[in-house]
């Protein structure tokens, strides 16, 4: 892709993102026109409402994965944990309002699937592996565990004061990964 198509496609999945999220129903023409790009632009590179959702959610997703890597790179496994699940939270609280515009993306006849989260359940393994070897956490302990034990998350209203509570929910559960590790 030229690079002012891709700076193109990157400004229309920011504007989009920030739009709706809050809208589901934003008019595809706000978008691009926010964006600053014609209609053949953007139909260009999300021939529909769909592709642009999923394309978003894929994305969205992809950026807290890869902070996973990179924070092993520059933290200690329980360190880095931690901080990953404080990303996790920001993503899940940030995006709250595209849940809609994914579920109306999915839901209908024929509608694409919404799309997986393996990119974040690899990159929880990732993380829990490294803390397990370290000593840091239990032994054993699975991103389904993981993901089950950090689901109060979801039930946070994001329109509020979230921060202190699902930095509460987050030490809970992370002192709970504590518990019974090799070098406790």
């Amino acid at each position: 892709m030229r690079s002012d198509a891709q700076r193109n496609r990157e400004r229309i999945l920011h504007v989009a993102t920030a739009e709706l999220t809050r809208c589901a129903d934003v008019p595809l023409s706000a978008i691009a026109k926010k964006a600053g790009v014609g209609q053949g632009t953007f139909y260009r590179h999300f021939p529909s409402r769909e592709a642009l959702v999923l394309e978003i959610y894929r994305y969205e997703m992809q950026q807290v994965a890869d902070s996973a890597a990179m924070l092993l790179a520059v933290r200690e496994p329980d360190q880095a944990l931690r901080e990953w699940m404080d990303r996790v939270a920001r993503f899940a609280m940030a995006k709250a309002g595209l849940a809609d515009a994914i579920r109306k993306a999915t839901s209908g006849p024929g509608s694409p699937a919404k799309p997986g989260n393996a990119p974040v359940t690899t990159a929880a393994e990732l993380l829990l592996r490294a803390n397990e070897e370290a000593g840091t956490i239990r032994p054993g302990v699975t991103a389904d565990d993981l993901f089950l034990a950090i689901a109060g998350l979801w039930q946070i209203d994001p329109r509020g004061d979230w921060q202190p509570r699902a930095t509460r929910l987050l030490d809970l559960v992370m002192d709970g990964l504590r518990a019974g590790a090799a070098g406790r």
